[in-house]
């Protein structure tokens, strides 16, 4: 059997590399998807990292083809190494995303050819001679970034290739907005709404003084960015003052915030924490939330 061609990526590609990228985001964020020009964009800059897309130095996109077919495909980063760069990125390159088909009696040998890819990713990395090498899988669609747990074909083809875990877990969560606690009034308490750092930001007052806060972001499906997205916020930050945990603030933040997203037409609210927060996470399926899937955030080349 001929092995699979590994090559730079071609325009002519872009439908069968944006099939196989919503392929991988549909394995983790139900009804989203990502257009032709979503994927093309990211190749060329990530809008969204405003902070550290200025400092990618090279790009480089590869792809594996069968028999005229796109079945693996990545996208490297190189990062500069002058002092305008932040100490954690300088000097470093990553596998920025990783996607192949899984070994299926169509794509019997899926495993091969995403194997070969890899070989020329570390090929890539070793050329750019970089002080550490990463790897994530932050595709361009909201939720999806780290290894994602329904992604273990990925994690296998990591993990052979000497990347490991270093980095921390998170959770998403995601909850039915009809299904957050109702608004109810709480005499002495008053919430007002305002622009947040990143959302609409929600905020509980008594007496002139600050209880607790909640941003959602309602702009996760721009029309120009994803195909389907709709329905779908994201809780941005959600803020309680030392004193205040467990007086029923946190469900009253986030019934102001479901009615809010009602009126926008909303109908699922997610969240994110860290493994660890077990204190956030059984706030959270308290109130409604459901775990979507975990993800492993933080992958260096430590081969051997």
């Amino acid at each position: 059997m001929p092995e699979p061609e590994v090559r730079p990526f071609r325009r002519a590609d872009r439908d069968q590399l944006t099939d196989l990228v919503n392929l991988h985001v549909a394995a983790v964020v139900p009804g989203v998807s990502v257009s032709v020009n979503t994927v093309l964009g990211d190749l060329e800059r990530r809008p969204g990292e405003f902070i550290t897309d200025p400092w990618v130095a090279e790009r480089a996109t590869l792809v594996a083809e069968r028999r005229e077919h796109i079945v693996a495909a990545a996208h490297l980063l190189r990062y500069r190494a002058d002092a305008g760069v932040g100490e954690a990125y300088r000097d470093t390159a990553e596998i920025n995303w990783f996607v192949h088909r899984p070994a299926a009696s169509l794509w019997p040998d899926a495993d091969r050819a995403a194997d070969r890819l890899m070989r020329a990713c570390l090929a890539q990395l070793a050329r750019w001679n970089a002080r550490v090498r990463y790897a994530d899988g932050s595709l361009p669609a909201p939720l999806v970034y780290g290894v994602p747990r329904p992604w273990p074909h990925v994690r296998a083809v990591y993990e052979r290739a000497g990347f490991r875990h270093t980095g921390d877990t998170e959770v998403i969560l995601i909850a039915r907005v009809a299904d957050l606690p109702a608004h109810e009034p709480r005499p002495g308490v008053t919430v007002e709404r305002t622009v947040g750092e990143c959302g609409t930001r929600f905020t509980a007052r008594a007496d002139g003084h600050a209880l607790g806060f909640i941003e959602v972001g309602t702009a996760l499906a721009r029309p120009e960015r994803h195909a389907r997205a709709a329905g779908l916020a994201d809780i941005g930050n959600l803020h309680i003052e030392p004193g205040r945990h467990g007086t029923g603030l946190e469900h009253r933040l986030l019934a102001q915030a479901a009615d809010w997203l009602r009126l926008c037409g909303i109908d699922r609210l997610v969240a994110y924490e860290g493994a660890a927060e077990t204190d956030r996470l059984g706030l959270l399926t308290g109130a409604g939330f459901r775990e979507l899937t975990r993800t492993d955030r933080g992958w260096e080349h430590r081969p051997g």
